[in-house]
């Protein structure tokens, strides 16, 4: 009974639990960083922000939450009901589930599998989905051009993307996401002959692949300037425009978990993870989910600020950007990253 407990029940439970502790803390996180998001915007207006509810307006999100909760759901007459209701599902659920892979230090992921960086860009791709139900559940035309109009923007950007993976993955040459991590303790850097530092991370030997991730990133979870979904002057919310109270919640949910995945997705591949940035005291004394999470916050930061810097492009600039620009720059990359390290012997 006691080998039975231990082979069949214990791994799955133990799996759970680090599901629900994953969760509840990116969710606490979030609530957070969308606070922070707003007292960045506010401060680059020379706003005060949120600064009410709570010491410095930190209980915002949690008081946002409540009323969306409490609020009464109004789903339009001629919506297709089952499919209205699920699409929000479908969108934070999916969007909760690729965290599952995400090393937060060493050892640190719920499933370290060899193949975490295809099943991050397979649910990442199946996001599309949540957004076209949402669109064309509603009835209603102006909710089904934002779906459309994001469909559209969310596939284009992921072939730039998965083209970067690729580099990395060459560079690295496995899959999973804590190898690639471990693979940046050697690089630039240390061939020259310093400690590991920041110097050996990706995003200096890659830097253009670097700078398409991040631009690409923001387009994939339609941020300005990419945001065309959701403009105030064209669809308004776009595909979300019919919803409100917890289903526009899950919605919103859904968008900066995602958010959070796409930083969480540059610090693995590009910032080195949960390595420190000078592998000497006093930096290397602090625990590597530290490092992680200061890193994730970095580049959140700058996802916040290119919304309040950056005029929005019209759609066709945000289309040709894409195609023309970075599609061909990335496809250069993985042909010269191949060769350059079958040169150099590395391959």
């Amino acid at each position: 009974m006691e080998a039975f407990f231990w082979t069949w029940v214990w791994p799955p439970l133990l799996m759970a639990l680090q599901s629900v502790l994953l969760l509840v803390a990116l969710l606490i996180f979030t609530a957070f960083i969308l606070w922070g998001d707003r007292k960045i915007w506010a401060a680059v207006m020379l706003r005060r922000g949120p600064n009410v509810v709570g010491p410095w307006g930190l209980l915002q999100s949690f008081a946002d939450f409540i009323k969306f909760a409490v609020k009464e759901p109004v789903i339009p007459a001629g919506a297709n009901k089952g499919v209205f209701l699920l699409a929000p599902l479908v969108s934070a659920v999916l969007a909760l589930a690729a965290w599952a892979v995400i090393p937060l230090n060493d050892g640190w992921a719920i499933a370290s599998i060899n193949v975490g960086i295809l099943y991050v860009f397979a649910i990442s791709s199946l996001e599309v989905y949540g957004v076209i139900m949402g669109g064309w559940a509603s009835n209603s035309k102006y909710p089904f051009l934002g779906a459309l109009r994001s469909a559209a923007q969310m596939v284009s950007y992921e072939v730039s993307i998965g083209f970067v993976i690729v580099t990395v993955l060459l560079t690295v040459g496995s899959l999973n996401l804590s190898d690639i991590v471990i693979a940046q303790g050697d690089g630039l850097g240390t061939r020259l002959g310093l400690p590991n530092s920041l110097l050996d991370w990706h995003w200096l030997g890659l830097f253009p692949m670097f700078v398409i991730f991040f631009i690409s990133a923001l387009a994939e979870t339609n941020r300005p300037p990419f945001d065309l979904v959701e403009a105030e002057s064209e669809l308004v919310a776009g595909h979300m425009v019919e919803y409100s109270s917890t289903p526009y919640l899950l919605f919103m949910l859904g968008e900066y978990i995602a958010i959070l995945l796409m930083c969480a997705l540059t610090t693995v591949l590009f910032l080195g993870g949960w390595l420190p940035p000078v592998d000497i005291a006093p930096f290397n004394w602090l625990p590597g989910v530290f490092w992680f999470v200061f890193k994730l916050t970095a580049v959140f930061f700058m996802f916040s600020m290119v919304k309040v810097i950056v005029p929005r492009y019209r759609y066709d600039q945000l289309m040709r950007l894409g195609w023309k620009v970075f599609l061909p720059i990335s496809l250069f990359m993985v042909v010269a990253t191949a060769a350059f390290l079958k040169l150099m012997g590395w391959a």
